[in-house]
């Protein structure tokens, strides 16, 4: 079953309280606001009673007036700060829209030059979509964008040890398309490798959905699954050439390899980092190598019980104990001593 990986809540435009409301809310606010200081004053300064006069004298009526006109004065002000606060939160929700709109058409044509024939303009779409990814209005634009780029790696593929022996047309086409999809994961690499508090162009807390990919190489080199992400290589088929998770870090997310195939080629875990949440490696290891030399474990649960076939190269070595939160297959396990 493919996981559910948008879970962000989707916009609902711009919603705001009735005016008459707002206006009586805030009215009974401030009244009740000055009150409580009138009265607080009242008792600091030790305040036993007012002074009564008979007679109202020019002095005092002429205080009444000015409070009376501050009274307006001030129910004015706060109307207009009423609607000017709503004036800018319907600004803000019309220039929200226009990019939206905008961002919409951009990706109208992005996602036109991925369908191509030409590999030159699919490779033109494909920067496209990381371009507007970056520069997405909402979360869920940008996860739309992202969702589309992986959404192309999950297309069918054949790989080169598939293709017919001897058909120059249909090699030429393969390298193009590998050349296309070696892009798409290193953009992805690229964003999601940098901080979020050090650019906007940060992908770390996204959503990425490789399930059932081919892998046939391609560079994860320092790439970041950060908390909140869910990342799903389930049923990924890792083929051939060199796909290199060097120095990646494994941080909190969710991330599944189950059902995946290391079947060929060469995948390399070398100083990856697994700092805490869980990640499952429950695929079938079948040939080629997987290299986790150097792989630091640290609160992170890497759960291999579900996998079949030999044990990848260098997961166990020498007989040591285990580093904590590794969980192996019975037939995995080093001899005792």
């Amino acid at each position: 079953m493919i996981p559910q990986l948008i879970r962000r809540p989707k916009s609902r435009g711009l919603r705001l309280w009735p005016v008459g409301l707002v206006l009586s809310l805030t009215f009974i606010t401030t009244v009740g606001i000055a009150a409580g200081v009138f009265f607080a004053g009242w008792d600091l300064l030790g305040a036993r009673g007012l002074k009564t006069q008979r007679r109202l004298d020019a002095s005092t009526l002429f205080d009444l007036v000015k409070l009376a006109f501050g009274v307006v004065a001030g129910a004015g002000a706060l109307v207009a700060l009423v609607v000017a606060y709503r004036r800018q939160r319907v600004d803000e929700d019309g220039a929200l829209r226009e990019a939206t709109r905008l961002h919409t058409e951009r990706f109208t044509t992005a996602v036109s030059q991925i369908g191509d024939e030409s590999a030159a303009v699919r490779l033109g779409g494909v920067h496209a979509l990381a371009g507007l990814a970056d520069d997405a209005p909402t979360d869920l634009l940008r996860q739309t964008c992202i969702d589309v780029l992986c959404a192309y790696l999950r297309l069918p593929y054949t790989a080169e040890a598939d293709l017919p022996p001897d058909d120059a047309a249909a090699r030429h086409a393969y390298l193009a398309l590998r050349e296309v999809r070696h892009t798409i994961i290193r953009l992805i690499r690229d964003r999601t490798s940098v901080d979020p508090e050090e650019t906007s162009v940060s992908w770390q807390g996204y959503d990425l959905d490789f399930t059932g990919v081919v892998f046939d190489g391609g560079d994860f080199t320092g790439a970041v699954f950060a908390p909140g992400a869910t990342v799903s290589f389930r049923d990924a088929r890792f083929s051939d050439g060199t796909c290199s998770f060097v120095d990646a870090c494994f941080s909190g997310g969710t991330v599944s390899f189950g059902g995946a195939t290391f079947s060929g080629g060469t995948v390399i875990f070398s100083q990856a980092v697994f700092r805490g949440g869980r990640v499952d490696f429950g695929a079938t290891f079948s040939g080629g190598t997987v290299d986790f030399r150097g792989a630091r474990f640290t609160g992170a649960t890497l759960d291999f019980t579900a996998a079949t076939g030999p044990a990848p190269i260098d997961l166990v070595q020498g007989g040591g104990p285990l580093p904590p939160g590794l969980s192996l297959p019975d037939a995995w396990l080093p001899p005792a001593p």
